[in-house]
């Protein structure tokens, strides 16, 4: 297996975890519109930001960033060290540290082994505005307000597994740049050559790539900051619960993700259909690995687990789908991953059986 594949719902009560621009005094919140409806959201980046901030409280150290341009009186950017060898986050979220058009040579970037879509309502909410008065100690109260929700949204997300810690090198025509590093520079890094770093070839690409052992340490460190998600604004006057509701886990062969049906919503509200995962399955029949694993918090939507076990109540007694609470879950996969024995498979990508030219 390649990619990792999942879909996470997290259920938001009485919370405004992503605002957008504020209107005159009041601070609203993220939302599109979908079919003429609004539908509030958490952005891909705030989400990723909980996962990477995750980590840091796990003790591993987060790439420094460095904001450049005002001084200059350039175009401000804000930049990472863009150091993925000793940085596990800007290894598994990549980055873009440009450098000047006619300098070429000083643009470095890397696209995110992880990808996450944008946390969004499935069904349609509308936001409520909180009127606020700070009167403590003043003659003149001062007015304010902000918007909160409360919705179920769901994410796909997709963990390019072979792709964490393995550092294409662009060729001559700068093929390779979007996960560039240079063989110099990477195997000059002391730290690189002490984790085992070699040269090799990976998806028709030269590359620099670090031991298994590192790869799969980091792979578990993102699932492990899931585990413990939490993050958001307005946590002092709505707190809030962020780790996954329910969580589904496919190992696939290839990037695709066959999940966005199984979480989804309609008039009736939430849906989580094990009819439509039956399906996906079978129409992937061998692009995918067994077990499905889903984390579902108990408590939660007991109508719809019902209807969805009974829906998969032959693949739950044989254990192509396995249940368990969304933290057991992913630290379970995380220790297996850490283990080594197991899934080591899953950081290489797949043989296929080469494709025939047709006899004329």
């Amino acid at each position: 297996m390649a990619y990792l594949a999942g879909r996470m719902l997290v259920s938001v009560e009485a919370g405004a975890p992503n605002n957008g621009r504020s209107a005159d005094t009041t601070a609203r919140v993220k939302y599109a519109t979908v079919r003429g409806r609004r539908h509030p959201y958490v952005s891909a980046q705030a989400v990723r930001r909980w996962i990477r901030d995750g980590m840091v409280r796990q003790g591993v150290p987060a790439s420094p960033v460095t904001r450049v341009g005002k001084a200059q009186q350039r175009a401000q950017k804000a930049n990472t060290d863009a150091d993925p060898i000793t940085y596990p986050d800007d290894d598994l979220f990549g980055y873009m540290r440009a450098g000047a058009k006619k300098d070429d040579d000083a643009t470095t970037l890397r696209d995110s082994p992880f990808m996450l879509g944008t946390l969004l309502s499935v069904t349609p909410a509308h936001p409520t505005e909180d009127f606020g008065v700070m009167a403590r100690g003043v003659s003149e109260p001062v007015l304010h307000g902000h918007e909160f929700y409360s919705a179920d949204l769901a994410a796909p997300f997709l963990l390019d597994l072979p792709r964490i810690g393995t550092f294409t090198l662009p060729n001559a025509h700068g093929v390779g740049r979007p996960n560039y590093l240079s063989q110099e520079a990477a195997l000059q890094v002391a730290r690189a050559a002490a984790l085992g770093a070699g040269a090799e070839s990976f998806r028709g690409q030269d590359s620099v790539r670090l031991p298994v052992a590192e790869r799969r340490r980091r792979a578990a460190l993102l699932l492990e900051s899931i585990a413990h998600l939490h993050g958001g604004a307005k946590q002092a006057l709505h707190y809030g619960d962020r780790v996954p509701h329910v969580i589904v886990l496919v190992p696939f062969h290839g990037g695709v993700n066959p999940l966005t049906h199984v979480i989804t919503g309609d008039e009736e509200g939430l849906r989580i259909r094990g009819d439509v995962l039956r399906g996906e399955l079978e129409a992937w029949a061998g692009e995918w690995e067994a077990p499905v694993r889903i984390g579902w918090r108990p408590g939660f939507r007991d109508d719809l687990r019902e209807r969805f076990e009974k829906e998969c109540a032959a693949e739950i007694a044989d254990r192509t789908v396995v249940i368990g609470h969304p933290r057991t879950i992913l630290l379970e996969l995380a220790a297996e991953m850490r283990d080594g024995t197991t899934l080591d498979h899953w950081f290489e990508d797949p043989v296929r059986e080469p494709v025939r030219e047709p006899v004329r």
